[in-house]
C-alpha cells in the first residue's frame, strides 16, 4: 500500500460523534509509552501526524486520521497510566469499550505490545476481553531494534505462549520498530488485503 495522503479528521470521546460508519476503520491501542505515536506516523510516513509525547498517557481522545481518502486510522488513548485518577481511568475505559464494542466499520485493532518486557497482566486482560467480544485483533510488537534477534526471537515466542493458554489460536503479530521503519509494509499490506477482502465480499 501506498500512502499518497494522511488527514487529521476529528477528535472526540463520544463514539457516536465519530465519522460517518462508510468507510472501513483500523484501530491502534497499547499501553502508555509502547511507541504508538511513533508508529502510527512511521506508516503514514509523516513525523508529527499523531502527536509524540515524552508524558505519558497523552493522548485521551479517540483520534480519526482519513487515509488516502479511502480508510480510517484510529489512534486510540493508552491504558494502563497510573497517573490518571480511578475517575479517568474509568472514563477512558468506558469510552474505548463503547467505541470498541459499537463501531460497525471498524475491521480490526492493532494491540502495540512492548517486545522488551514480558506480557503484561493489562495487555493480556485486554487481549482477553477483546476476544470474549469477538472482535477482530492484530498484535504489534514494537521497539524491537532494542532487541538482538535472539532475544526477539524468545520475546516473541513468550508472549505468544503466555497467550495460548487462553487462545486456541494466535492473532495475526506483526514486528516493527519505528526507529527502523521495520514491518511498515507487511502492517500497511494487512490492512489493504481486508479492505480488498471486504470489497469482494460486497
Amino acid at each position: 500500500m501506498i500512502i499518497k495522503s494522511a488527514e487529521f479528521v476529528i477528535s472526540n470521546t463520544d463514539y457516536q460523534k465519530c465519522p460517518e460508519t462508510t468507510k472501513p476503520e483500523f484501530a491502534f491501542i497499547g499501553r502508555s509509552n509502547v511507541g504508538k505515536s511513533s508508529l502510527i506516523n512511521m506508516l503514514v510516513e509523516q513525523k508529527k501526524l499523531a502527536k509524540v509525547s515524552g508524558t505519558p498517557g497523552k493522548t485521551q481522545t479517540i483520534n480519526h486520521f482519513i487515509i488516502n481518502q479511502e480508510w480510517f486510522l484510529v489512534d486510540l488513548p493508552g491504558y494502563g497510566y497510573a497517573k490518571l485518577s480511578k475517575e479517568d481511568r474509568w472514563n477512558f475505559g468506558k469510552m474505548i469499550e463503547s467505541y470498541l464494542e459499537n463501531r460497525q466499520n471498524l475491521f480490526c485493532t492493532f494491540i502495540l505490545i512492548d517486545s522488551r518486557l514480558p506480557l503484561q497482566s493489562i495487555d493480556l486482560d485486554f487481549i482477553n476481553w477483546m476476544g470474549k467480544h469477538d472482535l477482530p485483533i492484530a498484535l504489534v510488537l514494537t521497539k524491537t531494534d532494542k532487541l538482538k534477534q535472539s532475544e526477539l526471537g524468545k520475546s516473541k515466542f513468550n508472549i505468544e505462549s503466555a497467550l495460548l493458554k487462553s487462545w486456541e489460536e494466535l492473532p495475526p503479530v506483526f514486528i516493527t520498530s519505528s526507529e527502523k521503519k521495520s514491518g511498515r509494509d507487511k502492517l500497511l499490506g494487512f490492512i489493504e488485503q481486508a479492505i480488498a477482502n471486504a470489497n469482494e465480499i460486497d
